[in-house]
């Protein structure tokens, strides 16, 4: 049995570098004096993230830098990481001029992984292009897939990785409580309650470990909603930070959980592809 030693950082990042660089190396240190391996950093890590998601602000806002995923501060963050392997939020500079709300995996050696979000809420399009896919890699600590935020509410994108061969998933987010109606106590919010539940129903529908990682306190207009964890294959939750910064650290078997999870049921085995190309397209009907 081999066991993997992960984290998930509930944490607050805003448009200073410096600042966030200063940050992510005092939770790599903190990560690293407790053993883990892997370790899930928020979205819009580098630069953070909008003001609002109703274009609000924008004006008075230029906005998170865009950096180039081989660019000095990519290769900075990779330095940092060392032996580790580490998930970041970033504002990428595409090779087309435009920007993207991206995921990056490095380690000391450099980048192990890219992933742009593909799917955007309200106005997030006014400020970033849209990825195109989903995919899955290989790392020293195993098969990761990753999404960004709005990218798990679509099970079809969990679902690519998982059949991508992901052992892992890692989905980062910038995700805040409700605008409306919002709970006096974020732990009673509901956006929170579907964070947490969407969290749990990717692991358990693909048999795969769930690492979340999300943004804490407030910016701009937007309060997130914290909640970092770990979930295993069976939609356990194994660490969590609640709504408060924090990080939620989980040791597990993660092949051995995998295998458990799917001996009798195992519902990617069990999928039938041929049934569900009938109702393929019929919303959009």
């Amino acid at each position: 049995m081999s066991t993997l030693r992960m984290a998930a950082v509930s944490a607050r990042f805003g448009r200073d570098l410096e600042e966030d660089f200063r940050h992510i190396e005092q939770l790599i240190k903190q990560a690293d004096a407790d053993g883990v391996q892997l370790l899930a950093l928020p979205e819009a890590c580098l630069g953070g993230y909008l003001l609002s998601l109703d274009g609000t602000g924008a004006a008075e806002d230029p906005g998170p830098p865009p950096l180039d995923v081989d660019g000095p501060e990519i290769r900075r963050l990779a330095g940092l990481a060392g032996e580790m392997t580490v998930i970041t939020g970033y504002c990428e500079a595409g090779a087309d001029g435009r920007r993207y709300n991206s995921a990056v995996c490095v380690n000391g050696d450099g980048v192990l992984g890219n992933h742009r979000k593909v799917h955007q809420p309200l106005s997030e399009d006014a400020s970033y292009s849209s990825g195109d896919g989903f995919h899955a890699f290989d790392t020293p600590v195993g098969r990761i897939g990753m999404l960004i935020c709005y990218d798990k509410a679509f099970p079809e994108a969990a679902r690519t990785l998982a059949l991508d061969g992901a052992e892992i998933g890692v989905c980062i987010s910038a995700w805040p409580g409700s605008r409306t109606n919002a709970a006096a106590d974020l732990a009673q919010d509901r956006w929170k309650r579907r964070f947490d539940l969407f969290d749990r129903a990717r692991a358990l529908e693909n048999q795969i470990v769930w690492v979340s990682a999300n943004q804490a306190g407030s910016f701009g207009s937007l309060r997130f909603v914290g909640s970092a964890k770990v979930v295993e294959p069976g939609g356990e939750v194994l660490a969590d930070t609640g709504v408060s910064p924090g990080m939620a650290v989980a040791e597990l078997d993660v092949a051995g959980s995998l295998e458990t999870a799917r001996r009798f049921m195992g519902h990617l085995r069990d999928r039938r592809p041929d049934a569900y190309l009938h109702t393929a397209g019929a919303i959009n009907a």
